[in-house]
């Protein structure tokens, strides 16, 4: 995977965590916002942002932010096992806060433009 759209940081701290993300990463990583948020029940807002780059530093990256500035960071960026065709795309998400895993998210998307929507959330 190249690049994802499901990767998201606590609402208020989008510019901070992004711009921290692309100084850390060097040339090999490229975030930026997009402008949509996501809201759950559970863990609350996300602004979500897409990123360039190699799929093992994002998430280290993204786990580091976490920990860095002490808040909520959703890792994206799983794909279903099994290889369903349908109208919407579908991709699975992990919340986390520093190291725990402390929740599961389920987003679908239309195959052709549109953002990504939360269709299900579960707390571990």
């Amino acid at each position: 995977m190249k690049d994802s759209e499901t990767f998201g940081v606590e609402r208020g701290w989008g510019e901070k965590a992004v711009s921290w993300l692309n100084k850390q990463s060097g040339d090999r990583l490229e975030a930026r916002l997009y402008g949509e948020i996501i809201s759950t029940t559970n863990f609350g807002e996300f602004e979500m942002f897409s990123w360039v780059g190699d799929v093992q530093i994002a998430r280290r990256l993204i786990q580091k932010v976490s920990k860095r500035f002490r808040i909520k960071v959703i890792e994206g960026g799983y794909k279903p096992r099994e290889r369903t065709y349908g109208i919407e795309k579908s991709d699975y998400a992990m919340v986390r806060q520093g190291d725990r895993l402390i929740g599961n998210l389920h987003f679908t998307a239309p195959r052709i433009g549109g953002f990504w929507k939360l269709k299900s959330e579960a707390r571990r």
